[in-house]
């Protein structure tokens, strides 16, 4: 049980607090409720780059690394489809710092062209590195569209295409960042060795002055259900060849996500899982086989993915993740079977919340997500769990209809002279 106090500053900021005097750290957790998919589809890749521009310096603070390392502390940031994420740490006595540093930011971050190319160029190279010139990189540049037709969440985080970030102007910059970062916005967590007065009154001082801008209602479009299988083959100079099938599932609020989220410990998780044993192990298939669920807020995905072993046939290779799949929507999970995987997330989430970086994002996701207070409901919602509700889930979502799948080819590479 992780225990917390929270209060919300006039201007919108939440404000959670977590005290643990075990630690000589305090962290601090700010949350912004942007992600790609509140990006333009002709101008994506911005949630990113804002993650980067985030660290170019404030108009007071010009480079946002320098007073933190002397205070003793670290710090970066992600961004998903969902949400933009920084998080620092620093000593305890020297707290402050980081309300100083984090308003600043949120206050007058400094938009000036050095920065924006710096930035701009940064994120670039990022594209070409990790998404096109690394193999399998460009899998999701791939499997995104070809799941999604109209919800944004059809491109990925980076960007459907480095043309949107070279092409970004100062205006649309300033605008994404009016528009989104902002105190109604952000979720703020200070969880460590302080006091919940001291925060309290640190709030107010550094962030309470900070002006709210209007917290525009999410206006997604909704993805139409899937009725026929998608597929796709694509031939690139990788070692192996691979197979991506993903089928919809519900948003990460909804139940059968937690369903979902133990049928891919079945299959993957461990040595003893049943994908691991039939296909890699005894049939050797497979060199390495996943399965996981997106973890989208919105209508998400349940992805099984994995290498082939050299003489292994794509088509033999579906068929028998299929048959994997297929067997949640005709039989019932043994009861020692599902108590296993409810052990390991048990498991899993007590020793993940043992750090007080991990608390801090935690508190502030589930607070997203509708109450922080469902951080401590989790193992009990997946204690509850039975078998009967895993398989109506699953004959609900695993159907070919709703499944898209993107054969991964590797082709010889041209010989030079």
């Amino acid at each position: 049980m992780i225990k917390f106090e929270r209060f919300t500053l006039a201007n919108g900021l939440k404000v959670i607090h977590h005290y643990d005097a075990s630690t000589p750290l305090v962290c601090m957790n700010i949350l912004y409720d942007v992600g790609a998919r509140d990006e333009h589809p002709e101008h994506t890749g911005f949630a990113h780059l804002f993650e980067h521009l985030m660290f170019g310096g404030s108009v007071n603070i010009p480079n946002y690394d320098e007073p933190l390392q002397i205070a003793g502390g670290e710090n970066n940031a992600f961004t998903n489809n969902d949400i933009t994420n920084y998080y620092l740490t620093l000593p305890a006595e020297n707290a402050e710092t980081a309300f100083w540093l984090e308003s600043d930011r949120m206050l007058s971050l400094a938009f000036t062209p050095k920065s924006l190319e710096v930035q701009r160029q940064v994120v670039i190279e990022e594209f070409k590195q990790r998404y096109l010139n690394q193999p399998y990189g460009d899998v999701w540049l791939l499997l995104k569209p070809l799941a999604y037709k109209v919800h944004p969440y059809r491109w990925n985080t980076i960007g459907k295409e480095i043309a949107h970030i070279e092409q970004a102007t100062m205006e649309q910059v300033k605008d994404f960042f009016k528009k989104f970062y902002h105190p109604s916005n952000a979720i703020m967590v200070v969880a460590g060795n302080i006091e919940f007065e001291q925060v309290k009154r640190w709030s107010e001082k550094w962030f309470g002055n900070i002006p709210d801008q209007e917290k525009i209602p999410r206006n997604l479009p909704v993805e139409p259900k899937q009725t026929e299988t998608r597929r796709q083959t694509v031939e690139r100079p990788v070692p192996a060849d691979s197979i991506y099938k993903a089928w919809h599932i519900g948003k990460r609020t909804d139940k059968n996500y937690l369903h979902f989220d133990l049928i891919s410990d079945v299959l993957s998780n461990g040595k003893s899982s049943r994908l691991y044993l039939s296909l890699v192990k005894e049939k050797k298939m497979f060199t390495e086989i996943n399965a996981y669920v997106s973890g989208d807020i919105d209508e998400g995905l349940f992805i099984v993915s994995g290498k082939l072993s050299k003489g292994t046939k794509i088509e033999d290779a579906e068929q028998e993740i299929n048959e994997a799949v297929y067997r949640f929507t005709k039989e019932l999970l043994e009861e020692n079977e599902l108590q296993k995987v409810k052990n390991k997330v048990e498991s899993i989430l007590s020793f993940s919340n043992v750090n007080i970086l991990n608390k801090a994002m935690h508190l502030a996701y589930y607070e997203l997500l509708g109450d922080a207070e469902g951080l401590n409901k989790e193992e009990e919602n997946y204690a509850a769990i039975t078998a009967q509700e895993v398989l109506t889930s699953a004959q609900k979502y695993f159907l070919e209809s709703n499944s898209v799948t993107l054969y991964y080819l590797g082709k010889e590479t041209p010989q030079t002279a």
